[in-house]
């Protein structure tokens, strides 16, 4: 079995407070696109992983912690997992994340274990914050870690979106490090359905601020988009990926 995990932007994000957690509590609007990985995965003798790309994730892959996590709760077989990568490490736009939700998705389809899409939610959760927008993939205003997704209408297939992507990788933990957290202000919820052309005033992402003053290339490559006629631009989660909507 094949698919194609895609990639998602954020369309303004809030940081909002720091819980007791450590975790930050955070407004943003995810919204999918058509960049994607290639994701196979078929039954085996024992459970392997192959990736291929240019730029390979570090440490212990999103899609075997999928894969654990239900070999732990269901005892499914072993599979064997072939995933390009074309989504690059460390940009904002929820490679691994998606990743290990699509996997979720096709071994609950391989092996028929019934789990309903609230439960599919709940798995993706522990993988990762933004792990649980990729199982429904529709626009959606996130909150609480990012987890907790209430699905809004928008739809931006009227323009052509871009991407740029610097080179660089930001670690999240880092850009956290970096922001502060405002907790009075518009909601985005409201924000999102201004027209677009009043979203480079008001629809902001905290954490360019701090990332744009430690990498330079990433501030000018949102500048550069602007310069070629983008109606709205913006640095992706926490960096390093920027992207530019422009008329069709």
């Amino acid at each position: 079995m094949i698919t194609f995990p895609n990639a998602k932007i954020n369309l303004g994000l809030h940081v909002i407070r720091k819980r007791d957690d450590g975790f930050h509590d955070i407004e943003t609007v995810f919204y999918p696109i058509k960049m994607h990985d290639s994701l196979e995965i078929m039954p085996a003798a024992e459970h392997s992983l192959k990736l291929y790309g240019p730029v390979l994730p570090r440490g212990e892959n999103l899609v075997t912690k999928a894969y654990r996590l239900l070999y732990e709760k269901y005892d499914i077989p072993p599979i064997d997992v072939h995933l390009l990568k074309h989504i690059p490490t460390g940009s904002g736009l929820g490679g691994g994340s998606s990743d290990a939700a699509f996997t979720l998705l096709m071994l609950n389809e391989m092996f028929e274990l019934g789990i309903s899409t609230s439960g599919l939610k709940k798995h993706a959760a522990l993988l990762g914050s933004d792990c649980t927008f990729f199982i429904e993939n529709k626009p959606a205003i996130a909150s609480g870690r990012g987890e907790i997704l209430d699905c809004i209408e928008l739809d931006l297939s009227g323009y052509r979106i871009e991407l740029s992507h610097p080179g660089i990788h930001v670690s999240t933990p880092e850009a956290y490090a970096m922001v502060r957290p405002v907790d009075h202000r518009p909601s985005l919820r409201e924000i999102i359905h201004q027209p677009i052309a009043e979203w480079k005033e008001n629809l902001l992402n905290d954490f360019e601020e701090p990332v744009f003053k430690k990498y330079p290339a990433i501030r000018a490559a949102k500048e550069e988009l602007y310069a070629q006629g983008a109606i709205y631009a913006a640095m992706s989660g926490s960096g390093s990926s920027v992207f530019g909507l422009f008329p069709k």
